[in-house]
């Protein structure tokens, strides 16, 4: 694992965390800010980054409550786990793949969300 500080870990929460409410706010310029650039050249515009958030991750478009897990590795990626609670009610944890940029800042390249199922629930 990379070498990672106390204000690593706190950039990347904070990172995440400001992303989460540019999504509530509909800020769409700000939500892109926070992706790798990577990521901005596959979406291209705000808009359309957006629009596939709303679309694919609607939990964490509209989170309605959130809850850091521990930082890890997946893939040799840095990985931050959250716990997500989507308006409907649906958990969910998020392992946001960060990225180290050349001026320090941490962005977002990538969320996968794994869908977290109420053990009572299956048959």
């Amino acid at each position: 694992m990379i070498d990672i500080t106390e204000r690593d870990r706190l950039a990347i929460k904070t990172t995440i965390s400001q992303q989460l409410q540019a999504f509530e706010q509909g800020n769409a310029m700000q939500a892109f800010s926070f992706a790798s650039p990577s990521i901005q050249l596959q979406f291209q515009t705000p808009d359309r980054f957006m629009h596939m958030v709303r679309r694919a991750y609607p939990s964490v478009y509209q989170a309605r409550s959130v809850i850091f897990e521990d930082l890890g590795m997946i893939d040799h990626h840095l990985a931050q786990a959250v716990l997500i609670l989507g308006q409907d009610g649906t958990l969910s944890r998020a392992l946001y793949l960060m990225q180290q940029q050349l001026d320090h800042m941490w962005r977002i390249n990538g969320c996968l969300l794994l869908p977290i199922h109420d053990p009572e629930s299956v048959e």
